[in-house]
């Protein structure tokens, strides 16, 4: 099982958007996979129809790897799984801080599910704690959307600069342009400065209209507009990250 985590330390970059399209993908050609919905806001739960239960808590889910099969649930996609973000999971990090080995947690959780999937997808929240260093640990691929500006462009140097020195022989960075607006000068410079020397996903996201009625849909953008442009270039960046897995 290959375990790719989207990560940023800014909102607002396509995250959460990009984690759902590109899991869909992955299903649609067969693979086993998971989506694990890591976010307090709960987006990737909301765009997938689910409704998690309320009485998971994450002491429970630390303390009995087992509860993790009973919080999992089947989507409307194909080989498509969801780990839901539930509200009470909110806590997770606070309940890593109180036991043993807590920057190892998720990694041990996550080699339960190694047998049962091809890919799980973390979807994770806006922050570098405790929880992120336990994704950074438990993934093999941190994939970044950055939006060619000077404070996203200065956000993903933090990121790189730090999983460079402390994960640099277990965790591989896979950035890509998100959100690009190909009118504004300064989004063509960055890209074309950048791309190469931090070797970013040639495909680029653009803005489009479309992307954002996957919020009015509930669903990912290839199953409601698998024609349009975008469910296209959403598909040519999962291509592209195949190759980098290879």
């Amino acid at each position: 099982m290959k375990t790719l985590a989207f990560y940023n330390l800014k909102g607002g970059v396509g995250k959460t958007t990009s984690a759902v399209n590109i899991a869909y993908f992955a299903a649609q050609e067969g693979n086993r996979t998971l989506l694990w919905d890591l976010d307090p806001q709960r987006s990737a739960t909301f765009y997938l129809r689910i409704k998690p239960a309320v009485k998971a808590k994450a002491k429970y889910l630390i303390k009995d790897r087992s509860l993790i099969d009973r919080l999992i649930k089947t989507t409307e996609y194909a080989n498509l799984d969801l780990f839901p973000a539930y509200f009470k999971m909110r806590h997770l990090e606070l309940t890593l801080g109180e036991v043993k080995k807590r920057k190892r947690r998720l990694a041990k959780l996550i080699q339960t599910l190694s047998l049962r999937y091809d890919y799980l997808f973390l979807d994770c929240p806006v922050s570098l704690s405790l929880l992120s260093e336990n994704v950074f640990r438990a993934s093999d691929y941190l994939i970044i959307p950055v939006i060619p500006t000077v404070l996203s462009l200065q956000t993903f140097k933090q990121v790189r600069k730090y999983v460079l020195k402390h994960f640099r022989d277990q965790l591989q960075l896979i950035p890509f342009f998100s959100m690009v607006d190909g009118r504004k000068s300064l989004h063509r410079k960055i890209m074309d400065t950048l791309g190469p020397k931090a070797n970013f996903c040639k495909t680029r996201i653009p803005t489009r209209s479309v992307t954002e009625q996957m919020g009015l849909h509930r669903a990912p953008l290839p199953a409601f507009s698998p024609d349009s442009q975008a469910a296209k270039e959403y598909k040519a960046l999962w291509e592209e990250i195949k190759t980098r897995l290879q």
